[in-house]
């Protein structure tokens, strides 16, 4: 889902395309560090995608990508970045992470079934009443609250920081296939098993 678009969005778009620096236009999404677009110390290649569980765009996607990183066992780097206009995908973020510090294949599960229910889901009661039922359903005992150092929050925005700061995030999600030399924005689920390919060939014997 994409954010509201200022007023000279035309205007602005030429400016970005001018700075020096920018990427090229198989990407739409402003990059200010290409550093951070790297698989991690091991891989050749990797998936990074910021991700909103209120994001209907975002449930498309999930599956596709998810499935296509199993398949040609590559990294997926997901990080969370909800947008302002959405009401409970802060906390579901944040539910996300109590989960996977139990197991990260929990934390997983938990972000595919609140995409599958996002139909279910209107309001942060909602959204308590599902998460209370999926950890009853896991034997675990959801907690009065949840974070109370602010633990599981703080990771939350250290991802929202990496997408406001290394990358200028403006919908989601926002996904790209990396490599060590190149880096390629997904902008359709139909172009993710052919970046992932292509992206293993320009590495193979690498």
């Amino acid at each position: 889902m994409r954010l509201n678009r200022l007023p000279l969005l035309a205007l602005a778009t030429l400016a970005l395309l001018l700075m020096p620096g920018r990427i090229s236009a198989q990407n739409t999404t402003r990059v200010n560090d290409p550093s951070f677009l790297r698989p991690p110390a091991g891989a050749k290649v990797a998936v990074i995608e910021f991700e909103d569980l209120e994001c209907p765009s975002c449930s498309r996607f999930a599956p596709i990508v998810h499935a296509a990183a199993s398949r040609y066992k590559v990294p997926l780097l997901r990080h969370d970045f909800p947008l302002p206009m959405h009401t409970w995908a802060y906390d579901a973020a944040v539910d996300a992470r109590w989960f996977e510090d139990h197991s990260p294949a929990l934390g997983d599960e938990y972000r595919a079934r609140i995409f599958s229910n996002q139909a279910a889901i209107s309001t942060k009661n909602d959204l308590l009443g599902f998460t209370q039922r999926f950890a009853r359903e896991k034997g675990l005992a959801w907690p009065f609250v949840i974070d109370p150092q602010g633990l599981l929050r703080a990771k939350v925005e250290r991802d929202i920081a990496l997408g406001k700061n290394k990358v200028v995030i403006d919908h989601t999600p926002s996904i790209w296939v990396v490599t060590h030399g190149r880096y390629v924005e997904i902008k359709t689920p139909d172009e993710v098993d052919a970046a992932i390919r292509k992206a293993l060939a320009e590495t193979s014997g690498k």
